[in-house]
């Protein structure tokens, strides 16, 4: 058995599992759907695989595991349900158990009030992918470089200090005033977004850099950054899910089982060491990344479609592939 069929084995043979029970509970109709979502979910989110396998690469063998036990649970339910949840009851003021219970009990309106939290939605999990990006792209130690007439001159900027953190603030007081009826939630969401990307990003750094005893926590530091970066990447795809279905199961299960795909494959590129021997990947991940936070930025003025966004995500991640291996076969990097 090679390492693709083990590293996916389990996942297929839960989801196909799962799916049955779908089909013989709701029919054709709902079986129809969740896969839909899950092929939607396992799209929307491939460079979320690329970019976490990187982080993953930087934790020990007992949270990589962790990532895909506890870290599945909290995606499924934590992101995919409670969240969007939590987000709802404060843009509206009322309690998360009440819009708890319209999830389970009324989805066409807890859709509706989703859908109205959505400048929220999409100012923190924009400004944070922002930050993700501009914090990659403006590394003044980043020596290898894919498009390289952009990401060497933005580079040289990366010296200034916390120059992500300026553009940032910037873009999101730009838009606010562009949404002046909403522009102080905006401004809330989004700061929030910053100093969460701030806080996380410091205690991974304090304790990957610390001494070897700290290593544990260090990768503990990690986990819950990478549980908050998959966040940022799934919000909106939660929102749109509902374009397609308003069964919050059928929501939970299908972006759940896709979930489940994709940290098997961050977990499958990690033990494979891919990003090793594939070395644009990372950054055509990061272009998506950038791509797929403009998205949900420009989404406060007109809808993007959750395929275009995939499709722009794919192509990056694509491009980079291709152009990884013409470097390997050249054996130079620029």
């Amino acid at each position: 058995m090679n390492n693709a069929v083990r590293a996916f084995a389990l996942p297929t043979i839960i989801s196909v599992a799962i799916l049955a029970a779908i089909f013989i509970w709701g029919g054709p109709g709902a079986f129809y759907i969740a896969t839909l979502l899950v092929i939607l979910e396992v799209t929307l989110s491939f460079d979320n695989a690329v970019v976490n396998a990187r982080i993953l690469n930087q934790m020990d063998e007992k949270w990589q595991k962790r990532f895909l036990t506890w870290g599945i649970l909290v995606a499924v339910f934590g992101t995919r349900f409670i969240l969007p949840i939590i987000i709802v009851a404060v843009s509206v003021g009322a309690s998360p158990w009440a819009i708890a219970q319209l999830a389970a009990f009324d989805a066409d309106q807890y859709g509706h009030l989703l859908e109205g939290s959505k400048h929220a939605i999409s100012a923190f999990g924009g400004i944070f992918l922002l930050m993700v990006s501009l914090k990659y792209f403006f590394s003044s130690r980043k020596d290898i470089h894919w498009i390289r007439a952009i990401e060497r001159f933005v580079a040289g900027w990366g010296k200034i200090e916390a120059i992500e953190i300026g553009i940032c603030l910037l873009v999101l007081m730009g838009l606010a005033m562009l949404v002046p009826a909403e522009g102080g939630t905006f401004l809330l969401a989004g700061i929030t977004g910053i100093v969460l990307f701030i806080i996380i990003q410091g205690i991974a750094n304090y304790f990957t850099k610390g001494a070897e005893s700290a290593v544990g926590a260090g990768s503990a530091a990690l986990f819950v950054y990478l549980n908050i970066l998959d966040a940022a990447f799934s919000l909106d795809g939660v929102v749109g899910a509902f374009a397609v279905t308003n069964d919050i199961l059928l929501i939970v299960i299908g972006l759940g089982i896709g979930a489940y795909f994709v940290r098997s494959l961050t977990v499958y590129l990690v033990r494979r060491k891919t990003l090793n021997a594939l070395v644009y990947l990372e950054h055509g991940a990061h272009w998506a990344i950038l791509a797929l936070a403009a998205a949900m930025l420009f989404s406060i003025f007109l809808e993007v479609p959750e395929l275009i966004t995939g499709s722009v995500g794919l192509i990056f991640v694509g491009a980079a592939y291709y152009s990884s291996l013409k470097a390997a076969k050249k054996g130079g990097l620029v």
